[in-house]
């Protein structure tokens, strides 16, 4: 599917499609080791989808997009390298 057609998605769907995504690539790995695929390329495909699908949750956490039903941007539980630094340095206080 487009990313186009993912950003018009909620939260809530884009998680359920990576869910069930991710659980067709292990059936499709499954099947590779098991048996010869109908169609091989479908594991790129799939793998593709699965990028797609996390970079749009992503660019929804860092408020680069705002999904339909999302909320305010900002109010995610998104952390930043500075965050991160300075919860490293507080660490030895």
């Amino acid at each position: 599917m487009k990313p186009e057609k993912y950003r018009e998605l909620t939260r809530e769907e884009l998680e359920r499609i990576l869910r069930d995504l991710r659980e067709e690539l292990f059936n499709l790995r499954f099947r590779v080791s098991t048996q010869k695929l109908d169609n091989p390329l479908r594991l790129r495909e799939v793998k593709r989808d699965i990028a797609r699908v996390i970079t749009i949750l992503r660019e929804d956490e860092l408020g680069k997009i705002r999904l339909p039903g999302s909320a305010e941007a900002g109010t995610g539980e998104a952390v930043t390298a500075e965050t991160k630094k300075e919860a490293v340095g507080n660490e030895g206080d």
